[in-house]
């Protein structure tokens, strides 16, 4: 069974820097989608970031384009999301999801708060 643990978040000032990882266990890191989501206080989870193993295929929401780049190492079955020029805006709850064949797990959870 596919498992997804996240870390990396933090508390950040507007413009500046994080970046985030995910480890997958259970399945052979080929052949699975990962991707992050986000869940801002009183709004809905929304789409980050996905990237298909194997190959590199990625695709991101509009409004991070250009700030949040999302990488794999396949030695490590890891996943990142390299987050840029962070704003107020990006504050949220980050989520890992995995997705192999039927099997989809989410992680629990980091909080990325940018405040000054």
């Amino acid at each position: 069974q596919v498992q997804v643990v996240e870390s990396g978040g933090g508390l950040v000032q507007p413009g500046g820097s994080l970046r985030l990882s995910c480890t997958a266990s259970g399945v052979t890191f080929s052949g699975i989608v990962m991707s992050w989501y986000r869940q801002a206080p009183g709004k809905e989870r929304e789409f980050v970031a996905v990237i298909v193993n194997p190959g590199s295929f990625t695709n991101y929401k509009d409004s991070v384009k250009g700030r949040f780049t999302i990488s794999k190492d396949n030695a490590k079955n890891t996943v990142y999301l390299q987050m840029n020029s962070l704003k107020s805006e990006d504050t949220a709850m980050y989520y890992c999801n995995a997705r192999y064949g039927s099997q989809t797990a989410w992680g629990q959870g980091t909080q990325v708060t940018v405040s000054s």
